[in-house]
């Protein structure tokens, strides 16, 4: 049965068996997810956070996405086996058996819609079960036939601050797509320079990455300068928006400014070591952003509850005067 195979080396210990269990749903990939769901969740909150909500959002979301991980595990066997980075993995290794992994990519699947749907709400469960569709059966499949697969792969990455919002809103607001266009564009010149560094094991593998399809990486580097350049009016625009303020405004330019500098500097001598520090860049920017977002929005909104407080304060004598506000 499936549930034994899991269990079918007598000489892995427990310890062993859940480090592969976590190496199947890619925890530590996956926690970006939760923590950019986390950020949707606290800014769509505007200050009024429901916390039990909060924790079934990032869970359920946590759950959903490492189904979709596990599925791409194992429809990629084959593949992962041919690349250093993956082939220590569960499935290439038969530490764990197919019907395994497939088992807890259902339980997980399910446990993570139920969450989702009965503690939080119906379109934070769609929307989480639309991501898994598209990462897991169609970006998956992608990969071996259209180096486009990074841009559907971005949308992955776009949907979860997305479910944030929903969570704490009930819809999908002018923010929270905003902030779904900041993770989707920032994850081009990430997952891009992650292809140019480890281009020839994407050969070995069969899948079709943008650095691999095109003659002399130029159109490679283009777009992670294009894209590094994007990401510049597209934070400044969630100060405009007056979803975040204080000091996140010139960190935003000036980390904006470094990822646009190294993105340069890959454009004009294109190499491994180039392509490494843009994505050590990326990895450092994002992060530092959501954080600095996430702290001058608190600062931001409490700055402005106190002010609109005093606003109603100062307009009640008007208001006891008139007996009720004036029409909009």
């Amino acid at each position: 049965m499936a549930g034994s195979d899991i269990l079918e080396c007598p000489t892995r210990t427990s310890n062993h068996l859940v480090a592969d269990w976590m190496e199947l749903a890619k925890v530590r990939l996956t926690a970006m997810v939760v923590i950019t769901t986390g950020v949707g969740f606290i800014l769509g909150s505007a200050g009024h956070i429901t916390w039990l909500t909060l924790l079934y959002t990032v869970m359920g979301t946590w759950m959903l996405a490492g189904s979709a991980a596990a599925i791409n595990e194992i429809l990629e066997i084959e593949p992962d086996s041919r690349m250093n980075r993956t082939k220590n993995r569960p499935l290439p290794t038969h530490r764990m058996s197919v019907a395994a992994a497939w088992l807890l990519a259902g339980i997980a699947a399910i446990t993570g819609t139920a969450m989702l749907l009965f503690l939080v709400n119906l379109l934070t469960a769609l929307l989480g079960l639309l991501n898994l569709g598209i990462y897991a059966f169609v970006y998956t499949p992608l990969k071996r036939r259209t180096s486009l697969n990074t841009l559907v792969g971005a949308v992955c990455g776009a949907i979860p601050p997305m479910m944030g919002f929903t969570a704490a809103t009930g819809h999908i607001t002018v923010p929270a797509l905003l902030l779904g266009t900041l993770l989707f564009v920032w994850q081009i010149p990430h997952f891009l320079s992650l292809a140019w560094m480890y281009r020839e094991e994407y050969r070995r593998a069969g899948f079709k990455m943008l650095p691999l399809v095109e003659n002399g990486g130029t159109l490679t580097c283009r777009m992670i300068l294009a894209y590094s350049l994007a990401l510049i009016p597209i934070t400044l625009a969630v100060a405009l928006l007056g979803i975040t303020g204080g000091w996140y405004t010139p960190v935003a330019i000036l980390t904006g400014t470094a990822m646009v500098y190294l993105a340069a500097q890959m454009m004009r001598n294109p190499s491994r070591e180039a392509a490494r520090r843009v994505f050590l860049a990326s990895v450092t920017y994002l992060p530092l952003i959501l954080v600095v977002m996430v702290a001058q929005s608190a600062h931001h909104q409490g700055r402005w509850n106190s002010s609109a407080q005093a606003a109603v304060t100062a307009a009640k004598p008007l208001l006891a005067d008139h007996g009720q506000p004036p029409p909009n």
